[in-house]
C-alpha cells in the first residue's frame, strides 16, 4: 500500500532544495484536470519545449497537452480513432496518444506516480539519495526525466537490447545507465541488478514500476479520466463502451480499466502479451520484440481479478504493422483501401506496443462480433519517434517494403486477424493468473502469502490505494505553500 508517514528532517531538506531549483508540484487532480493549473504557470509554459528539462513541464505530465513541440497550452485529450477501413472491424477502436508527453511516452507519469509520494512525505531524499528505475523501456526514460526536473540524481536500468534511441536520449539526462543482459523478455535480471544496488551500500531508492502502487493510482485516477472524457466527447446514443485493451506491461496502464469498468459496467478489461511468451495466456517463457510491454511474470501491481481476457500477440504482427504505417508503399496501399489521409499523416503516433495493442483490440472485437455501437478503448504508449532504427533494421533484414509486402501485410495483420490465442477468462482462470505472482514475488522479491491473499480476497486492497489520492494532493499543495513558490507566481 502508499505509505504517507512523514519524514520530517529529509522533508525540510526536500522543501529547501525544491525552493532553491523553483520545483513547484502539479497535483493529480491537476493532471486529470488542467483548467486547475494556475495561469500564471501556463503563460510560462508558453517559453518552454515540451521536452525541456524545465520544472514547469512537470505541469505538462498530462493527457491534455497540444499536440506541438515548443510552447504548448491544453487541449482536448489527444486520441485517434481507428476506421473500418485499416481495422476491418465494425467496432469504433479508439486509442489515446502518448506521444505528447514529455519523452514521448506516457510513462513519465507513471513515474511521477511512484516518485512525488515519497518525495513530498519526506521519505525519499533528492539532496542525499539517487533514484533507481527499473525498466524495459520507456519507464526508466520517465523517471530519470522527472528526476532530472525535481532535482533527484538518477539511475536507469534497462536491457541492452531495447531500442538505439532510448539509450541516446538517456546518455543526456539520466546520472547513470545500466545495461542488462537481454532484451525486453529478461526482466529478472533487471530485478537481479537492483537486489545488487540495494546490497551496494550505496544510500539509494528503487522506484520498481512493477509492484509500486503509485504506478496503479497514476493511471487509475490520470489515464482512466482521460479515456473518459475522450469517450464522453464521441458516443452517441446507443453506444456501449465494450473494452479496455491493454498490454500488461507493468500493471499500470491497465490500471485505467479498473476505472473505466466503475463507470461503464458492461466493459471488459483485455490483457494483451506476447505470443512468443504467453506468460498469462499460457504459463510461458519465451523472447519477444514489442518494446516497453515486459513479461515472464505476473506485475505485483496487476490486478488480475479484474481482467476478463488475455490475447497473445505474435510479435510479427506489430513489427509488421510499423512498415505498413511508415513506409510509403504502405501508406499507399492504405489509401487505396479508403483510410483517409488524415489518418495516414497520424500513423507514426503509433509505436510498436500501440500496434500491439490495437491488432488485439481487432481480435477481442471479432471474438465478441462487435458492431458499430460498441467502443473499444486502447493506448498508445508512444511513437516511432523512438523507433525509426527498427524500421531501418526491418529494411536491411527484410529488404524494401513492396506494394506486394503491403497488401500481403494488411491482408493477414489487419484483416485477417483471428481469434485465436485468447481465452475468455473464469474466476478460476483469473485466479491462476494471480497465483502466477508467487514465484516471483514471494519467492524472488519478498513479498509474503499473506499479502498475495489480500489482494485477491479483498476489495479493498485495490480501492485503499486509490483513496489515498486525496491525502496525497493535499501534501503536495502543503509542500508548495511550505517553498513559498506557489505564492510568489
Amino acid at each position: 500500500m502508499i505509505d504517507l508517514t512523514l519524514n520530517p528532517e529529509a522533508l525540510e531538506r526536500t522543501i529547501a532544495l525544491a525552493r532553491e531549483r523553483q520545483i513547484i508540484i502539479p497535483t493529480f487532480k491537476q493532471q486529470k484536470d488542467p483548467s486547475l493549473i494556475p495561469q500564471k504557470i501556463k503563460d510560462r509554459l508558453q517559453e518552454v519545449g515540451l521536452w525541456d528539462l524545465d520544472p514547469l513541464n512537470l505541469f505538462r505530465i498530462s493527457w491534455y497537452n497540444e499536440p506541438q513541440s515548443h510552447g504548448g497550452g491544453y487541449g482536448d485529450v489527444n486520441f485517434m480513432e481507428l476506421p473500418s477501413a485499416l481495422t476491418g472491424v465494425k467496432a469504433r477502436i479508439v486509442a489515446v496518444v502518448g506521444k505528447f508527453f514529455p519523452t514521448g511516452a506516457h510513462k513519465v507519469g507513471a513515474a511521477f506516480g511512484c516518485l512525488v509520494p515519497r518525495l513530498v512525505t519526506g521519505q525519499f531524499d533528492p539532496s542525499r539519495q539517487k533514484a533507481v528505475w527499473p525498466s524495459t523501456g520507456n519507464y526508466c526514460r520517465g523517471g530519470a526525466y522527472d528526476s532530472a526536473l525535481l532535482g533527484c540524481e538518477s539511475i536507469a536500468i534497462l536491457p541492452e537490447e531495447m531500442s538505439q534511441e532510448r539509450f541516446e536520449w538517456l546518455q543526456k539526462v539520466a546520472g547513470q545507465t545500466i545495461k542488462t543482459p537481454g532484451s525486453e523478455s529478461n526482466v529478472k535480471e533487471i530485478f537481479d541488478k537492483c537486489w545488487e544496488l540495494r546490497n551496494s551500500g550505496e544510500d539509494l531508492m528503487i522506484f520498481n514500476q512493477f509492484d509500486e502502487p503509485g504506478n496503479y493510482l497514476w493511471h487509475h485516477e490520470v489515464t482512466g479520466p482521460a479515456m473518459h472524457s475522450v469517450l464522453d466527447s464521441i458516443m452517441a446514443p446507443g453506444n456501449r463502451v465494450r473494452g479496455l485493451v491493454s498490454a500488461t506491461g507493468s500493471g499500470g496502464t491497465i490500471a485505467s480499466g479498473d476505472y473505466l469498468k466503475k463507470q461503464f459496467h458492461e466493459c471488459k478489461i483485455v490483457a494483451s502479451e506476447a505470443l512468443q511468451c504467453p506468460t498469462l495466456l499460457n504459463n510461458g517463457f519465451g523472447a519477444h520484440r514489442i518494446e516497453g510491454i515486459g513479461d515472464k511474470h505476473i506485475p505485483w501491481i496487476h490486478n488480475a481479478k479484474n481482467t476478463d481476457m488475455v490475447v497473445a500477440m505474435d510479435d510479427h504482427v506489430p513489427m509488421n504493422l510499423i512498415r505498413l504505417f511508415n513506409e510509403p508503399a504502405g501508406k499507399e496501399l492504405l489509401k487505396k483501401k479508403g483510410v483517409s489521409t488524415d489518418i495516414i499523416d497520424n500513423l507514426d503516433l503509433i509505436g510498436i506496443s500501440g500496434a500491439s495493442n490495437i491488432a488485439s483490440a481487432i481480435k477481442f472485437s471479432k471474438y465478441f462480433e462487435l458492431t458499430e455501437n460498441d467502443l473499444v478503448m486502447t493506448v498508445l504508449t508512444d511513437s516511432m519517434e523512438l523507433y525509426q532504427s527498427r524500421l531501418a533494421e526491418l529494411t536491411q533484414e527484410l529488404g524494401t517494403f513492396s506494394t506486394t509486402d503491403a497488401s500481403v501485410v494488411y491482408e493477414k495483420d489487419l484483416l485477417g486477424l483471428t481469434t485465436d490465442h485468447l481465452e475468455e477468462l473464469t474466476y478460476y482462470g483469473k485466479k491462476r493468473i494471480h497465483h502466477l505472482k508467487y514465484f516471483t514475488w514471494v519467492e524472488q522479491q519478498g513479498k509474503t502469502y499473506d499479502e498475495i491473499q489480500e489482494q485477491w480476497y479483498n476489495d479493498s486492497y485495490w480501492t485503499g490505494i486509490v483513496d489515498k489520492v486525496d491525502e496525497i494532493d493535499g501534501l503536495i499543495e502543503s509542500f508548495n505553500q511550505r517553498t513559498g513558490l506557489i505564492d510568489a507566481l
